[in-house]
């Protein structure tokens, strides 16, 4: 721990590595500012990541402002678990609980969680490191900063960073491949959409069910799933509007700045320029490419299932990265029928991806705190 600590210690002079991760600041102030790549997050990760790298400041020490700010909030894991809180009172399950046979995409969306373990692990990294990275694949940045600041605490900056970097990347990443792996017959597909009722009693019993089901197979994971459940319970209940609405506005946006500011803190010359951050971004995008192909492929199973009545396009929205990646789906499919419209059915899956992403973290959290 002493040695970590090391890494964040005021220095006296400004080194090439510093300077480095200062020009990576501003790369990530210019991409969430002129591109607008993901910039409630990367704005202050990029101003924090140069606060933190000027000499002499000693703002990134445990006794300076941003030190400070990851003591409170990530070491005692209070920032995601608030914006996961801010989540679900975002969050409408209703397409979700409309065709709960989309939960079945949400999770073969993540096997590249698993896989990407599995291979990190045939790289040399130890169990922690490679858990950690393999959560990248939730495409959910809370999720991974949560389970980094638990088991790779060292390495939650570019782990942090590569998690919401490929987020940004969806629009980019995802055409590509969805059209590499389904033929012109499957992406023409039509889905008639039918809204289907959902009765209040059960927008309220979902995430009660639940987080007691998921709490009870992984106790470890409860915090993930009773928090992202919680905000969700406030907001189906409707009787709670100004705690739902302080929620999801002003507690999501005021722990959002700090804790972006304070994952840019551990973005150290020393702490980040490692190889390990290269193989991390590089195992970053593979759990990303394979939890989409996991999740087109099984959508093409349900398009022979359903006499070709499926639209696999549907499928690389079982990623989380909610709501984009719906909207991704709905304007490729869009590319090639301009009367198809998708949206709602990958919403469902997108809304089961988020849901996943949730659990496979706590799943993954759950197994390596068992093998330690």
């Amino acid at each position: 721990m002493n040695d970590i600590l090391s890494l964040f210690l005021a220095p006296t002079e400004l080194t090439w590595k510093m300077g480095v991760m200062i020009v990576v600041g501003m790369i990530l102030l210019y991409l969430a500012i002129a591109k607008d790549m993901e910039p409630v997050l990367l704005l202050p990760i990029g101003f924090g990541a140069i606060l933190t790298n000027l000499p002499l400041t000693g703002i990134a020490s445990p006794e300076g402002l941003l030190g400070k700010l990851y003591a409170v909030g990530i070491q005692t894991e209070i920032f995601p678990l608030l914006l996961f809180i801010g989540l679900g009172a975002m969050t409408d399950f209703g397409p979700l609980l409309e065709n709960p046979g989309m939960a079945l995409l949400g999770a073969a969306g993540h096997l590249g969680i698993f896989a990407t373990v599995l291979l990190a692990l045939g790289l040399g990294f130890d169990l922690n490191v490679a858990g950690a990275i393999g959560v990248i694949g939730t495409m959910d940045g809370p999720t991974a900063i949560f389970v980094a600041s638990r088991i790779a605490p060292d390495l939650l900056a570019p782990i942090t960073v590569v998690a919401y970097s490929y987020m940004a990347l969806v629009p980019i990443i995802q055409p590509p491949i969805m059209r590499l792996m389904t033929t012109d017959a499957e992406r023409k597909v039509r889905m008639p959409y039918s809204r289907k009722e959902v009765s209040k009693a059960a927008r309220i019993l979902f995430p009660i069910i639940v987080t007691v089901f998921v709490s009870l197979l992984a106790p470890v994971a409860s915090p993930l799933i009773a928090t992202i459940m919680f905000g969700n319970l406030m907001r189906e209940s409707g009787v709670v509007d100004g705690l739902t609405n302080a929620a999801k506005n002003e507690i999501a946006n005021v722990t959002t700045i700090f804790l972006g500011l304070a994952v840019g803190s551990r973005m150290t010359g020393d702490a980040f320029i490692r190889p390990e951050t290269l193989a991390i971004l590089g195992l970053g995008l593979f759990a990303f490419v394979l939890d989409m192909t996991g999740g087109v492929l099984f959508g093409k199973l349900l398009y022979i299932l359903s006499g070709k009545k499926f639209n696999p396009l549907i499928g690389a929205a079982g990623i989380s990265a909610f709501p984009m990646s719906a909207r991704v789906v709905q304007r490729i499919g869009q590319e090639y029928d301009m009367e198809n419209f998708l949206l709602m059915h990958a919403m469902g899956a997108n809304v089961a991806g988020q849901l996943g992403s949730v659990i496979a973290g706590g799943l993954v959290l759950a197994l390596i705190t068992q093998l330690m």
